[in-house]
């Protein structure tokens, strides 16, 4: 109500310090607008604040639905830096349940071997849990799996319960909830739009849907990219991977998580679609850019199928191949296919087992450096090239 009366700056600031019973010190205040979609007002005061009251330290949060969706609210050009708020990383995940030296040890990419196990079988319990903030507060707290499904059912209502926000168009709506409900299943998988998961909507009706959903950050379609070498060129024409924001919810959803918990390797889980997509999201972790896209490699011809699981475009090493897989380097065959075209010299591949490095010569004779990687690392794919590539490791 205040930023409707449009009042001046000086005058807005001075009501806002009363109202919280604040002294005016602006160098040091921060003032916190939350859901500011909410207010045209709000937004527009943004570019006020920049322009006279540039010392003041200002953040705006909230769903990015309606100011994306609403051509009438529109942030101020050149005057807003936007931010992408992720689910908790791993590395906020130890933080919240007190295991501040893991934490460490994960940050420094120096775990080491005879505590690897529990880091681990932490790593598998974020896997499961995943890192929506109400729900690690809830766990970190209690420490009980069950008492979280009222947080994930709350989280999974407010979703449902939103979407006639999204769509004017009572038909729209519908295939917005049917993918709301089902889509979740589907998490890791590449997927065709055309009657998906054995609806009888067409491609239009739910490419729309989906991508409208992609607005408000729930899910990501990942296209894939055909090319071994920067820069990352999504191919639209191909079938994408369905990613959603948080792996915890998809497992709730889905109704996967005992099968997650009776295994020691998550790869052992959901085909793998698990380990997959957590890794997916700590890869995700690492950027705040609101921009920010995973990407994957395919090659599609008669002869030659391959398929590598994630790229990571790194400031100093280049394209780096990421597979999450198990077992000998001798069954990493897509990610043999990508070496052999790629200028790369190092490769990824994450699993539960220790950190280790192989030598591989390919038919060609080029050799590549492949690396060894536990889950709990996922997070930490820059520092850990760093170690890797140092001469004295």
């Amino acid at each position: 109500a205040l930023f409707d009366r449009e009042l001046p700056l000086n005058d807005l600031f001075e009501i806002m310090l009363a109202l919280k019973g604040k002294t005016k010190d602006v160098g040091n205040t921060l003032i916190f607008i939350d859901e500011i979609q909410n207010s045209a007002a709000a937004i527009k005061s943004l570019r006020y604040f920049y322009e006279e009251m540039p010392q003041l330290h200002v953040i705006a949060a909230g769903s990015l639905l309606e100011t994306l969706l609403n051509r009438e609210v529109s942030f101020p050009v050149g005057r807003v830096e936007y931010l992408a708020l992720r689910p908790c990383s791993f590395h906020e995940f130890l933080g919240a349940l007190g295991e501040t030296a893991f934490q460490e040890m994960v940050a420094g990419v120096s775990v080491p071997e005879a505590l690897h196990t529990r880091v681990i079988t932490l790593f598998n319990q974020y896997s499961l849990i995943g890192g929506m903030p109400e729900v690690v507060a809830q766990y970190a707290e209690h420490r009980d799996l069950v008492a979280l499904d009222g947080v994930y059912d709350s989280l999974l209502a407010g979703y449902a319960d939103d979407v006639e926000k999204y769509e004017r168009r009572e038909s729209a709506r519908e295939v917005l909830r049917f993918l709301i409900a089902n889509a979740w299943g589907h998490a890791s998988e590449r997927i065709t739009f055309e009657g998906f998961s054995g609806s009888r909507y067409k491609s239009r009706e739910v490419g729309d849907a989906f991508r409208t959903l992609q607005k408000t950050m729930l899910l990501e379609l990942a296209y894939p990219t055909t090319s071994p070498s920067l820069p990352i060129l999504p191919d639209l024409g191909k079938k994408p991977k369905l990613l959603f924001l948080d792996t915890g919810l998809v497992n709730h959803v889905a109704g996967v998580r005992s099968e997650i918990i009776s295994k020691e390797d998550i790869l052992d889980a959901w085909r793998g679609k698990t380990a997959e997509h957590i890794v997916g999201q700590e890869l995700l972790s690492q950027s705040s850019n609101v921009l920010e896209r995973r990407a994957f490699w395919v090659r599609e011809t008669r002869n030659s199928q391959a398929e590598i699981d994630w790229l990571y475009s790194s400031r100093d090493f280049g394209l780096v191949p990421i597979e999450v897989k198990s077992g000998h380097s001798g069954k990493l065959r897509s990610l043999h296919a990508f070496m052999e075209e790629s200028p790369s010299s190092i490769a990824l591949r994450f699993w539960n087992k220790e950190l280790s490095t192989d030598t591989i010569m390919l038919p060609s004779g080029k050799t590549y450096r492949l690396c060894n990687v536990p889950y709990y690392y996922a997070g930490q794919v820059e520092k850990l090239l760093q170690t890797i590539m140092d001469p004295r490791s």
